[in-house]
């Protein structure tokens, strides 16, 4: 399953406004990960199957959207993204969260049942 990329237009819509709202506010209906990463970049290769995987087996439970940081700089200069992949755990009802590195599945799996306690299909 592919995952989808945000351009600034569709952040806005579908994660947050940043030009409209001070104070973080989720746009979006389930909890959702964002992955801040470059084509150049190994690591986030690395994580972009587990990631796909991820997303296959939470289904609609969970959102999992990418930001290509070369693409999208003002992105992550907002985000302050100074390494990457960078992912951005954000659960419906609370502040988001950022990790940073190339995550085993398990501890992903930790994240999101934990910090967006959303469990697998």
């Amino acid at each position: 399953m592919a995952l989808e990329n945000l351009t600034k237009e569709s952040f806005k819509s579908k994660v947050f406004d940043y030009e409209i709202h001070k104070e973080w506010k989720f746009e979006g209906t389930v909890p959702a990960i964002v992955d801040f990463y470059a084509d150049w970049c190994g690591p986030c290769k690395t994580i972009a199957p587990v990631l796909e995987q991820l997303q296959a087996e939470y289904g609609s439970k969970l959102t999992i959207y990418k930001v290509n940081t070369e693409q999208e700089q003002e992105l992550a200069a907002i985000f302050g993204i100074q390494s990457i992949p960078s992912l951005l755990f954000i659960p419906l009802d609370a502040q988001p969260q950022m990790a940073q590195g190339a995550l085993p599945k398990e501890s992903f799996r930790t994240a999101i049942s934990n910090v967006l306690k959303v469990e697998a299909e």
